[in-house]
């Protein structure tokens, strides 16, 4: 797994790893909110190529080592407002990021798999460059409307906090986190949370993006029309134990697209926990095989 750059246009470049045979099927994995490519654990994504893909994850604009805009975020008073400074960027944009990662790997077309905001910009990409997308695969994501996927109460407070200031804050908010919006369906690796925010820490301690991101999901609105426009064979997988969004919000994705399956995973909340990955595997790579779509 060696990390590398691209360079994907409009002075957006995005740190990027490839696991896999280079021509096995291309499966791209799209992170969340505020998470960088290795929110995608190793272990799953090698369990993943073992399977006869070629993975790829990367780091979204405004996280990890890809490129960070200047600008102050916007407050949640101004979001909610529909107040955005002229350079915010929307989903539309992440989207082209993603494109753009395609055109500079010569992928001429991928399977396409995101979680939660990952899974807003997979959508995306499949409602705005259809030719690109061998299928979909949403997860733990939402329309983008206000009344259905919303966030329980609890968690919004939560995200509320002070973001942190070392290493050793982002350790333990990341661990507060998790136990509230983790799988209580399945054991609890605080471990493996540790490490994961550590490491996130070490690769970008700033914290300005996930207001930026945050913005981005806020000015993107209701994406309900968009989604009816998608063709891509698409499933939409979400656990019934989800508190940042709601399982509504799932269930909205899938009748937004058409012949879109749902799947819910008992137990599983807003993490990929490692005892949902015999599942969640299993759905992304016989998904993947039904499609009739060649391989390019």
């Amino acid at each position: 797994m060696t990390e590398e750059i691209a360079d994907v246009g409009r002075g957006i470049s995005l740190a990027y790893e490839r696991i896999g045979d280079r021509g096995a099927d291309p499966v791209v994995l799209v992170a969340g909110l505020g998470q960088q490519l290795h929110s995608w654990p190793d272990a799953f994504c090698a369990q993943l190529a073992g399977r006869g893909f070629e993975v790829v994850r990367f780091d979204n604009r405004d996280a990890g080592r890809s490129t960070h805009p200047r600008f102050r975020p916007p407050s949640l008073l101004g979001m909610l407002a529909g107040r955005f400074p002229p350079e915010q960027y929307d989903l539309t944009d992440m989207a082209a990021d993603t494109v753009g990662l395609f055109d500079a790997l010569d992928l001429e077309t991928a399977h396409i798999a995101g979680v939660s905001m990952g899974g807003m910009i997979s959508q995306t990409v499949a409602a705005l460059h259809p030719t690109r997308v061998r299928t979909l695969t949403s997860i733990m994501s939402t329309t983008g409307s206000r009344l259905l996927g919303r966030p329980a109460l609890s968690t919004l407070r939560m995200m509320g906090a002070k973001p942190p200031r070392t290493r050793e804050e982002a350790v333990e908010s990341a661990v507060r986190m998790f136990r509230h919006i983790g799988s209580h369906g399945f054991p609890f690796d605080e471990a493996f949370v540790r490490e994961l925010a550590g490491t996130g820490w070490d690769r970008d301690p700033t914290s300005g993006g996930v207001g930026r991101q945050l913005a981005a999901i806020m000015k993107s609105g209701n994406r309900t029309a968009k989604l009816r426009g998608i063709t891509a064979p698409t499933l939409v997988v979400h656990g019934d134990r989800d508190r940042m969004v709601h399982p509504t919000g799932g269930a909205a994705t899938a009748r937004a697209i058409r012949g879109a399956r749902l799947e819910t995973i008992r137990g599983m909340g807003h993490d990929l926990p490692e005892g949902a990955w015999p599942t969640v595997l299993d759905l992304i790579d016989k998904h993947a095989r039904s499609s009739d779509v060649p391989a390019s």
